[in-house]
């Protein structure tokens, strides 16, 4: 079975106790580990965590981010002070009653939005496909066709968990799993610092004993309606027919139907437009070869004209990056005659700028990409030869 350590993103076979490369205990076993594309990250005690990383005299302080008064409520509790009972969206007045020792921190939502975009930054170097939730939270499409980086997706995500720790300073819960509904229940399975993994084989089983609650989109009213009709767990409406759900909830009961046994077709969607579409690879061994350097250009632009086509898209400039084995990145760009899609089009432009650059130097990650993107429908107009 596969192994995965949530340190060092180090992967190996064996059932290990502890990582073989970092000695940590902390790994993830999983038969679909290298399967999964879908994940969702959700910040930790989010407000909190922010101000106990600009307040270190706090990390063991019961904090609770809110407004105070008599009609304030709890924004967010840490997690020290949750083990006392407050939670977001209770009563100030009730938190304090059972944490009378918590501080009390007005929110600063310029900072928290500062914060936010740091983590986005670094989600966006994964995977053009962020589909922010919220300022705390986003959904990733990690598909070999659209991440960034020649990765499988749970190395990704346990980067990207301690890039967020290292470079903003607060931590992540991960869920990964083949959609969004699930990707989601996942990431709430294992916190704080968690990474949990719901594979297809096993959704059905585990919705199986949840409350109806923990449906997506079944709110507090339609579950206490289930609950009228005698449908308390997942498995009482996995016991149903889609028709009988369907006639019961209506267009929600189509839908329903779907995510009771584990399904959910919604993409993941970007809050903008992409500029660029690039993927890159990274060398097991730092080369200084030309030839090594040049065979690995046609897949990459294969992959980048793949997304292209998917998405509708072109790209004015062609893109190289390159990194070399002290870590400098180098990016050249050629602007070409017309927009393309051509994967042979974009493979001859980095050819050229590659080069420019195979001086004796060696690399350890090669890049390629197209920007200034456009509709596809400008994209490489006939030739004056072509058409005879």
């Amino acid at each position: 079975m596969p192994g995965l350590c949530r340190d060092c993103a180090d992967l190996f076979s064996d059932p290990l106790p502890r990582c073989p490369h970092c000695g940590s205990e902390r790994l993830l076993f999983h038969p679909e580990l290298l399967d999964l594309t879908i994940a969702h990250l959700d910040c930790d005690a989010f407000y909190a965590s922010v101000e106990k990383r600009d307040n270190p005299g706090l990390a063991d302080r019961p904090v609770i981010v809110g407004h105070a008064g008599g009609r304030g409520v709890v924004t967010t509790a840490c997690y020290v002070a949750r083990r006392f009972g407050p939670r977001s969206a209770m009563p100030m007045y009730k938190a304090l009653e059972l944490c009378p020792q918590a501080v009390v921190i007005e929110p600063d939502m310029a900072k928290y939005r500062r914060a936010s975009a740091s983590i986005h930054a670094l989600l966006a170097k994964a995977t053009p496909l962020v589909e922010p939730v919220s300022l705390d939270e986003a959904y990733l499409d990690l598909s070999p066709g659209v991440r960034l980086v020649d990765r499988p997706s749970a190395v990704l995500l346990a980067r990207l968990a301690r890039a967020v720790e290292r470079e903003v300073g607060v931590t992540v819960s991960v869920g990964l799993s083949c959609n969004k509904f699930l990707a989601k229940l996942a990431s709430d399975r294992d916190k704080p610092r968690g990474f949990a993994i719901i594979g297809r084989a096993e959704a059905t089983a585990i919705l199986a004993p949840l409350p109806v609650g923990a449906i997506h989109g079944v709110g507090a009213a339609t579950a206490r309606r289930m609950e009228e009709m005698g449908l308390s767990t997942v498995a009482d409406l996995q016991a149903l027919p889609a028709a009988a759900l369907e006639a019961r909830f209506g267009r929600f009961g189509r839908q329903l139907a779907g995510l009771v046994q584990g399904e959910d077709p919604r993409p993941v969607v970007p809050d903008r437009p992409a500029k660029s579409v690039s993927v890159e690879t990274t060398f097991g061994r730092d080369t200084a070869d030309p030839a090594v350097l040049a065979r690995a250009l046609p897949p990459l632009a294969a992959r980048v004209a793949a997304r292209l086509a998917r998405d509708g898209l072109a790209g004015r400039t062609v893109v190289l990056k390159l990194k070399t084995s002290r870590f400098q990145v180098l990016t050249r760009r050629q602007r070409l005659a017309d927009p393309t899609r051509r994967a042979e089009v974009i493979t001859q432009a980095a050819l050229r700028l590659l080069a420019r650059e195979a001086d004796g130097r060696a690399f350890r990650l090669l890049g390629v990409g197209v920007a200034d993107l456009c509709d596809a429908a400008a994209a490489d107009p006939p030739g004056l030869f072509d058409s005879l």
